[in-house]
């Protein structure tokens, strides 16, 4: 059990103390800045150097102590935003949701995230905005840069090739733009592969991938102003192994389609956004690994989105900016699990054709009253129906619709819900080195379609997954407190947060009963608290750089803990630069976490703390040549998040949770032009 004087410290510490990591988006800006209150994100002019260092993107996010992963394989990390997961944490691929195919999580949101070219990553944990959807606990956007062209050049690029020694990793990119800042064509591609990795007591973790990736995009901006972009990406993801499931996926293929116009109106501009993405996942239990169970099976299964954003930003002066905009998005997803000798059974209708329509539409406003107060505020209304069009096929065993019956006594498969959020917050300059933001916010979120329909069932007890047709909608109502300084040298943000929410959905498993054993989701009331301090320090071509996050959560109804809650974390760095050379050291470190849920299936138990060491640099070689490199688990440690999946590799029977990869050489060498 954690003991009291610790949480009440770190607290104290927080209320006391200092500010954002850098590259920290929910930052208030410091006096000294002041940007426009209300900007369309469009792509973002940066460097194409991609630095392949990790073995996918979005563990660049582990430098964020309110971000935690979540390790199946070496493939599908699931990032976790102050303790809340899965579809409460949003991930916008150049402002567009790209929902996985997997209902148990092998392909998330976070694994589309290009490794063609280097992503912009922002974490925002704090309700600024309604225009991409409310906030529950955390959004991710990874946005791709625009080309850079050099004066009086028309043409730039980029090749990077690397790897890395733990799991006989290998990595390439390429990049080939033509044209100009505001006009321009690009193609891109991106392939890796890697072996099973070896965690730090010399044990092979089930994590080998090979991924390939291309993509297309290109913009034309006219005189008047007006400019149409379009994109277009193919990543297709071959034997993937998992130790965090039964199964492996020894294919996966997603087509994203993305256009986009906008243009000058009145004193602001309008865009729209149009989408397609599909994914088709396979996954089995037997192609990547010896047939451990009485019988082959194979799921197949596929997620098909579409949708169209448009928004209108406006500027009445420099303090007053307003904007709106609607949305319409419609995801159906399929999943069917076959079993048998010649897989000639239809086991299973995971995802039984479930239907997702949503029609969002916001407003909201930026005042600044004097120089030194700003407030803000926007209310959003979202309306979703959900349906379950195969429900009632018959597989021989039970429908699916037989099955919410059976567990959760409806018969009502349709779900219609009207959500509500909104948000106020306020930013009051309280010195020329310091300011303090304060945010209110609602956020209503309807259960997504594994929670609301999945129907996996069979004679043993850890085949039984049945979601709930019947939930509420999740109400989460939240206040923010941070303040954010510089001085000199110096910089710094502590924050506090409350997030109180009704009708919490849990995933949990019967503990009595004909049934006891089967995962089945609920609504419960929940309260997540936590606080965040960061504090900075930079001088000539030093910086130093501490970050902690602490997250209590609790599941009120049962007065026992919520699954999956990250333990206390630290992130200290130490960086030096000099003539575009960096090294970088990082301490990376994590308390036990003793406040676990067993009864919900999704905790192994309490987990060890750990403390690991990571080393990176770069240097350039020459003028358009640099080696990047990185040293992960620097005295291979053996650890694993809290958060990340209990192991099921046959092979590794007794590991808990899947561990982190031991002691891991990066190398890769960039060229630009």
């Amino acid at each position: 059990m954690r003991k009291p004087w610790a949480e009440f410290c770190l607290i104290g510490l927080t209320l006391h103390g200092a500010t954002a990591w850098a590259g920290d988006t929910n930052d208030s800006t410091s006096p000294a800045q002041d940007p426009l209150l209300i900007k369309i994100t469009g792509g973002h002019e940066m460097p194409a150097t991609p630095a392949a260092v990790t073995a996918t993107p979005v563990e660049t996010l582990r430098d964020n102590p309110a971000v935690s992963l979540s390790r199946m394989g070496g493939l599908g990390t699931d990032p976790v935003v102050r303790g809340m997961s899965q579809d409460r944490v949003r991930v916008l691929l150049d402002g567009v949701e790209v929902p996985g195919a997997c209902p148990n999580r092998m392909d998330p949101p976070s694994s589309r995230i290009s490794t063609a070219l280097t992503q912009d990553l922002q974490v925002e944990t704090e309700t600024r905005t309604l225009r991409w959807g409310p906030l529950y606990g955390g959004q991710i956007m990874a946005t791709t840069p625009a080309p850079k062209f050099a004066d009086g050049s028309h043409f730039s690029g980029h090749a990077s090739m690397g790897g890395y020694d733990n799991g006989n990793g290998k990595q390439a990119s390429l990049s080939a733009a033509a044209g100009t800042s505001t006009d321009f064509i690009r193609a891109a591609g991106g392939w890796s592969k890697a072996d099973d990795y070896k965690d730090g007591d010399g044990n092979e973790v089930r994590s080998a991938f090979t991924r390939r990736e291309g993509q297309l995009d290109g913009a034309w901006q006219g005189a008047n102003g007006v400019r149409v972009a379009g994109q277009y990406s193919r990543q297709e993801e071959r034997d993937v192994k998992y130790a965090g499931t039964g199964m492996d996926s020894p294919k996966t293929n997603t087509d994203i389609y993305r256009a986009e116009i906008s243009a000058p109106l009145a004193s602001g501009q309008w865009q729209l956004t149009a989408w397609q993405t599909n994914v088709d996942h396979i996954m089995d239990n037997f192609s990547l690994r010896p047939l451990t169970s009485a019988m082959k099976m194979l799921t197949r299964a596929s997620a098909d989105t579409r949708g169209a954003r448009w928004v209108l930003d406006q500027s009445f002066n420099d303090n007053l900016n307003w904007s709106t905009g609607f949305d319409v998005q419609t995801i159906n997803r399929n999943a069917e699990r076959f079993s048998g000798s010649q897989l000639q059974n239809l086991q299973s209708l995971l995802w039984p054709d479930v239907q997702r329509d949503r029609y969002g539409l916001y407003l909201e406003a930026f005042w600044r009253i004097q120089s030194s107060i700003k407030l803000s505020g926007g209310v959003r209304y979202d309306h979703v129906r959900m349906d379950a069009n195969r429900a009632h096929d018959n597989l021989g065993m039970a429908t699916p619709a037989m099955l919410y019956q059976r567990i959760y006594q409806t018969g009502s498969l349709e779900a219609i819900d009207d959500n509500w959020s909104g948000f106020i917050g306020g930013d009051w300059t309280l010195s020329p080195w310091q300011t303090l933001s304060l945010t209110f916010s609602r956020s209503v979120r309807s259960p997504d379609a594994t929670e609301r329909y999945l129907a996996s069932w069979g004679m043993s007890s850890a085949m039984r997954w049945v979601g709930n047709p019947a939930l509420a909608t999740e109400k989460h109502h939240k206040v923010d407190l941070a303040l954010n300084g510089s001085a000199g040298a110096w910089h710094w943000r502590p924050s506090v947060w409350l997030d109180k929410v009704q009708d919490y959905v849990l995933r949990t498993q019967l503990e009595s009963g004909t049934y006891a054993g089967t995962s089945v989701y609920r609504n419960v009331r929940a309260q997540l608290h936590g606080a965040e301090l960061s504090v900075g320090w930079g001088k000539g071509a030093w910086a130093a750089n501490s970050a902690l996050a602490y997250v209590f959560g609790e599941n009120l109804t049962d007065h026992r803990p919520l699954p999956q809650i990250p333990p206390l974390s630290l992130v200290e760095s130490l960086a030096w630069h000099h003539k575009g050379h960096q090294v970088r050291v990082e301490w990376v470190v994590a308390q036990a976490q003793h406040r676990v849920d067993t009864a919900s299936g999704q905790d192994p138990g309490p987990s060890n703390g750990y403390g690991v060491i990571n080393l990176s640099g770069e240097h350039p070689l020459a003028r358009h040549l640099s080696l990047s490199w990185a040293v992960d688990n620097l005295f291979d440690k053996t650890w694993a998040p809290n958060v990340s999946r209990a192991n099921s590799d046959p092979f590794s029977p007794e590991a808990v949770r899947v561990n982190e990869p031991g002691r891991t050489l990066h190398v890769a060498l960039n060229a630009t032009w």
